[in-house]
């Protein structure tokens, strides 16, 4: 009961209440903090009330068009308007139509057969045929689901074709890369990419802060160290430990879960330990501008957060509006999703994944560029 004597007297009030300001001063000070307290509430308002879209719409497509005519143009007019899908090629060529598809440029590939309008015309009820990229099942599903009763309707409006009791033509609907539409084959992969971020980033955020809290930051600046070799030095470590994570949580998805590796094993590892390294580099310019381990965990999560919600592992990328897909190109677990999916699912080769590769390339050359010159700040 000795803890609890002189409750509610003169001096306890004086007590708490100088506790409580001084901890409104320190609150105060760690500047850093407090944007926290204010920034993480007011990124997932903004985030979650306009950047992220379940129903995803305007949905880049290419049509491969083998006639050109009345009923083909009536057919693309209805298409956009749907409000589902965004035509941004038209195509001749039947290798650039798959092309597409698996580069990931385009979500939906719809072909339009040479003799389409005639064979309408004489009641054959051809086929439209609509392949769709299904690694993401929740962007294509939506659409797949709406697209025959919302065409056929908007043609009959149209008059583009003669009245009929039967439909005048079906849609043959090919769900590529994940017919089944399995969400493991979708999320498996992402959680290379999630949990390579989340851990990489704190490993190495943490780095510096460390060595100024425990002292021993002095005596690792009377060597003869340059500032890019110890980054180095704290870096190479840590990409052996993302490599192992990325194997093991594909070869678990593989023997649990079945997820399929179509592509190359050697390229994989490849891009991963540039997307670690990428990380790695996030994380130690964080670790440069935090004063303490809690701010430099503080900082790690607030860039995290941005990284699952607008990089397309939760929720559509293409469902986004275009200024939350800005920001979400300027992330490297963005460009790495792609990378992933399409070498697993797709059996990608590194021509088709040029522009992600040089993306993550461009983003680590810049986070290692700011972390050492930061460093070089924080030892003047």
């Amino acid at each position: 009961m000795s803890v609890f004597r002189g409750f509610g007297g003169a001096g306890f009030r004086a007590r708490t209440r100088a506790m409580v300001i001084k901890e409104f001063i320190q609150l105060r000070r760690d500047r850093l903090s407090f944007a926290m307290i204010v920034m993480i509430p007011l990124m997932q308002l903004v985030l979650f009330g306009y950047a992220i879209n379940t129903t995803p719409r305007d949905l880049p497509t290419a049509v491969l068009l083998q006639e050109r005519n009345d009923l083909s143009r009536s057919i693309l007019r209805a298409l956009e308007n749907t409000g589902y899908f965004r035509i941004t090629h038209q195509l001749d060529d039947a290798a650039a139509f798959d092309r597409l598809l698996a580069s990931g440029d385009v979500l939906f590939a719809i072909e339009i057969p040479a003799g389409f309008e005639r064979a309408v015309r004489r009641g054959e009820r051809p086929a439209l045929l609509v392949a769709a990229d299904a690694t993401d099942p929740v962007a294509a599903g939506s659409a797949l689901s709406s697209l025959g009763q919302i065409v056929l309707t908007a043609l009959q409006h149209d008059r583009a074709i003669p009245d009929a009791a039967a439909p005048p033509f079906e849609i043959r609907n090919h769900a590529r890369y994940n017919p089944a539409a399995k969400s493991s084959l979708n999320i498996v992969p992402g959680l290379v990419g999630t949990i390579l971020t989340m851990t990489m980033l704190i490993f190495t955020a943490l780095s510096v802060t460390r060595e100024l809290e425990r002292g021993t930051m002095e005596s690792l600046l009377s060597m003869p160290i340059t500032p890019i070799e110890i980054m180095l030095g704290k870096i190479v470590p840590y990409i052996l430990v993302g490599f192992i994570q990325a194997s093991l949580i594909v070869g678990l998805g593989i023997l649990l879960f079945g997820v399929p590796v179509f592509g190359s094993l050697t390229l994989l590892a490849v891009l991963s330990t540039l997307f670690i390294a990428t990380n790695l580099s996030i994380g130690y310019t964080f670790s440069t501008v935090a004063q303490n381990q809690l701010q430099a965990m503080q900082m790690s999560i607030m860039y995290f957060l941005p990284n699952i919600l607008l990089s397309g592992f939760m929720f559509p990328f293409a469902g986004m509006p275009v200024w939350a897909q800005w920001i979400g190109e300027t992330l490297p677990l963005t460009h790495y999703l792609r990378i992933v999916r399409a070498i697993m699912l797709k059996g990608a080769t590194i021509g088709e994944l040029q522009y992600d590769t040089a993306m993550m390339f461009g983003l680590m050359l810049i986070a290692m560029t700011i972390a050492v010159a930061r460093f070089r700040r924080t030892l003047d």
